[in-house]
């Protein structure tokens, strides 16, 4: 036992001492072999074979089944680094009063996911603005009342997304990458990741995103360079309302793309990030960050 005992400390601090993409690829296959036993009979009993198309619903069980493992993953990072998960962005309060011990997330970086949530909405509403004036979306007001039972647990969704993905690449991949790469590298490879990360669950849609993406990564990593404590909230913010606002007006069928003729701004096949406003949200949003003193 003293052995193993020995053996396992000395194992912990040679992986501690690796190189950053020793640690990062660790990560990555320790996170999918916990979540092969859960996805093998998801994918049975919703008949889904790797490279088929996905629904939304069923995109969001494998979500589901998929992220909820991010926790363990990443405390058994910060275990064996030794360090606290403020390292990777989180900035964390722990309540002492009963029930038992709570991390508030929200309670503790609140105030930059609000930000960040309020900015990225704002984009969203400029670009429109824009497409509507160009006529190249119509507005289905009567569908307004669409919105009421879904702006909630839609915001409930993006917030979780948004700030496990969040965890994933602008916490820990990028924290681990610029530890021993420097920060240009960490800031392209965590980007550059990201967007292929897309490739996973949609490839033919993706593929024209790819770009919008990768400079989306950018700005969120800007977004947690640019606060003074350097936590994700800011980053996460961005992110949770980008995916709030678009999901809504889809979900709600609020908007139709009325012509062709404008793909070019509006996105192909309606997707933001494959067309000059999507990428015009996301340059305007960068300047803010850049621009604009937030705290």
């Amino acid at each position: 036992m003293d052995f193993l005992k020995i053996s396992l400390q000395q194992g912990l601090i040679l992986l501690a001492g690796s190189p950053s993409w020793q640690k990062v690829l660790l990560f990555f296959s320790i996170w999918l072999i916990l979540w092969l036993p859960l996805a093998l009979p998801l994918s049975w009993f919703l008949n889904w074979r790797p490279f088929q198309p996905l629904t939304p619903q069923k995109k969001l069980i494998f979500l589901a089944s998929l992220y909820s493992l991010v926790p363990l993953v990443l405390w058994g990072a910060t275990a064996i680094e030794g360090i606290s998960a403020q390292t990777y962005g989180l900035k964390l309060t722990i309540s002492p009063s009963p029930p038992p011990p709570v991390v508030q997330f929200l309670g503790s970086m609140g105030g930059t996911i609000a930000q960040g949530f309020l900015l990225a909405v704002l984009g969203l509403i400029v670009i429109f603005s824009v497409e509507s004036l160009g006529g190249w979306v119509r507005w289905n007001r009567e569908k307004l009342n669409n919105t009421r039972e879904i702006l909630l647990p839609i915001f409930a969704v993006a917030l979780l997304i948004g700030g496990i993905e969040e965890v994933i690449f602008r916490g820990f991949l990028w924290s681990v990458l610029k530890s021993d790469r420097g920060l240009l590298v960490a800031t392209l490879v965590s980007s550059l990741l990201f967007a292929l990360s897309h490739l996973i669950w949609e490839q033919k849609e993706t593929l024209p995103q790819l770009p919008g993406l990768f400079i989306m990564g950018l700005v969120l990593v800007l977004a947690r360079w640019v606060t003074p404590d350097q936590t994700i909230g800011l980053a996460w913010g961005l992110h949770s309302g980008w995916i709030w606002g678009l999901t809504c007006l889809d979900t709600a069928e609020l908007m139709t793309y009325s012509t062709e003729k404008g793909q070019w701004f509006t996105g192909w096949q309606g997707k933001p990030l494959a067309g000059v406003g999507g990428l015009l949200c996301l340059v305007f949003t960068g300047l803010v960050l850049g621009n604009v003193a937030f705290f």
